[in-house]
């Protein structure tokens, strides 16, 4: 059924972008793809973390938590996995595998360690939250004080910070904000050599990812090795890495797919 509807998803795409007379930056076909996309990447995340969860719970590491949790952020827009999410038992599995003390069952109480894991864990979703959010609604208020401190909780809860992820997401909105010089109601963008670079290298990677994307949905038999190449490079351009089960990973998926006799 998955996998219908997957391909019913991908024909309305291509009828749209046929409608669109094609699929460029910031067209519906291509928003429709990056919705696409993102789903695409929860539901595999979501099912290989959800059976180590069901099979073997006290194999969940810290990056399974990170993975499941910023899938889940993306697909849902930047807000928070609600308590009880596949997100929420994930990173409290991981906690506990690192506390290697706690026994497994829920009257348990948690050692110090443990517990100061779920605490930076809670204080990194308190502010994820907050930032989600206005991203959402207003990422032109986000701060620089705010992209800090998710960083900082990010690292702290997790011993690292997702590429491309919500801090991510966060410091590249603050530097399009500092970047724009408003002029009453006109805004002109006076951005410095740095942040414009990285925009150009976001933006062929967006440019890249619409195009691509829209093959692997309405197409994935015409994938090429060259446009997982392509979309590799540009990824890892644009954000430093490439995301694990993302477009560019699915795109190489395919590609050899299609290169097996």
């Amino acid at each position: 059924m998955m996998a219908s509807n997957r391909t019913e998803a991908g024909q309305v795409i291509s009828a749209v972008a046929q409608a669109e007379g094609g699929t460029t930056k910031g067209s519906k076909s291509a928003q429709m793809q990056s919705e696409l996309s993102k789903q695409r990447n929860f539901e595999e995340v979501s099912a290989n973390v959800g059976s180590k969860l069901d099979a073997a719970p006290s194999s969940i590491t810290k990056e399974d938590a990170q993975a499941v949790h910023g899938a889940e952020t993306r697909v849902s827009r930047g807000q928070q996995p609600l308590s009880g999410s596949i997100s929420s038992h994930a990173q409290h599995e991981a906690a506990v595998n690192k506390g290697a003390t706690t026994t497994r069952n829920t009257t348990a109480s948690l050692d110090p360690t443990t517990q100061s894991q779920l605490d930076r864990q809670a204080n990194y979703e308190d502010a994820a939250s907050k930032v989600g959010g206005k991203l959402v609604n207003e990422p032109g208020n986000i701060t620089k004080e705010e992209a800090d401190t998710l960083h900082s909780r990010e690292q702290r809860a997790f011993g690292t910070t997702e590429k491309g992820g919500l801090a991510s997401q966060a410091q590249h909105q603050v530097a399009e904000n500092e970047g724009a010089t408003t002029t009453g109601q006109s805004t002109t963008a006076s951005t410095n050599p740095n942040t414009q670079s990285q925009l150009d290298r976001q933006a062929n990677f967006e440019e890249a990812a619409a195009e691509v994307g829209s093959k692997l949905a309405s197409n994935p038999e015409s994938i090429t090795k060259e446009d997982g190449d392509l979309l590799h490079s540009r990824e890892h351009r644009a954000f430093g890495a490439t995301q694990t089960g993302g477009l560019a990973a699915q795109t190489q998926h395919q590609a050899a797919e299609n290169a097996k006799p």
